[in-house]
């Protein structure tokens, strides 16, 4: 069984992911992640608060060393919310769009990850607090696949990540798209992240010509590669589905790329394709 994401609610967020993360809730993309337009939580979800639950997050010297994990009757489904800090409390009853908390920067995601919401479903008689065993989430939406040549311009960085300029939205604000693979698009963390997604159609998984990965289903299993701008190694790619300004995002520590520079990306894995 799997849960469907209706394209209304995922209107409300800028970005989603489902495979773009180490942690193994999103193993066969039974988990995403949702990237909102504001600095408030909103509810993806309208029920009962169950339960909230404070975890420990893995130790990082950038990030909170606890999160929470809340728990929603969603009717047919009980929703998992994480990296929230909430303001509501069990018993009370959320709806779709209502702000329930901030943000919590823990230790679960890496510190080029923007704040987010991690939802997830269960079945009501299963476990609610074990991290793996969620249904499989399928999208409402189909995302417009980007080619991309592997060149761009940077113009956005931080500390541990730089954004290009291309592949460009046609339309930013008006549909979601993502990197163009065979007819789908490629969602995940490559290749520093052990798998990724294929979103639609194809069964190849390439980035700028270069074979990364082997698809099943629409799990990649990532070839063992090395992502090089301008010939210094870095990272990774952080792939996704976006409806804002999109472009690659190259991601790692020391990563030393200045706004304005032209970079051409390399990708040694693979064959390459002609």
């Amino acid at each position: 069984m799997e849960v469907s994401l209706p394209r209304a609610l995922l209107d409300q967020y800028r970005r989603f992911s489902l495979y773009n993360s180490p942690y193994v809730a999103h193993d066969g993309g039974c988990a995403i992640d949702l990237y909102p337009e504001g600095d408030v939580a909103m509810s993806p979800v309208a029920g009962e608060v169950l339960d909230i639950r404070t975890v420990e997050a893995p130790p990082k010297p950038y990030a909170a060393t606890h999160d929470h994990l809340v728990v929603i009757d969603a009717g047919s489904h009980v929703a998992r919310l994480l990296h929230v800090n909430p303001w509501v409390d069990p018993g009370e009853t959320v709806g779709v769009g209502q702000e329930i908390g901030d943000f919590v920067r823990a230790g679960f995601f890496a510190p080029w990850v923007p704040n987010h919401i991690h939802l997830g479903f269960r079945d009501p008689d299963a476990n609610y607090y074990r991290a793996s065993g969620s249904l499989p989430i399928e999208i409402g939406v189909d995302p417009e696949p980007l080619s991309w040549d592997g060149t761009g311009t940077v113009v956005e960085t931080g500390d541990t990540w730089a954004r290009l300029d291309a592949p460009a939205h046609p339309d930013p604000g008006g549909h979601f798209v993502g990197l163009a693979s065979d007819s789908g698009v490629l969602d995940g963390g490559f290749p520093h992240y052990d798998c990724g997604g294929l979103l639609g159609d194809g069964d190849r998984a390439l980035i700028a010509g270069t074979e990364v990965g082997t698809v099943s289903g629409r799990d990649v299993a990532w070839h063992d590669c090395t992502v090089r701008a301008n010939g210094d190694p870095v990272r990774g790619i952080a792939l996704f589905c976006g409806k804002d300004a999109f472009g690659i995002k190259l991601v790692g520590e020391g990563i030393d790329l200045r706004v304005g520079e032209g970079v051409t990306v390399t990708v040694g894995c693979g064959s390459r394709i002609d």
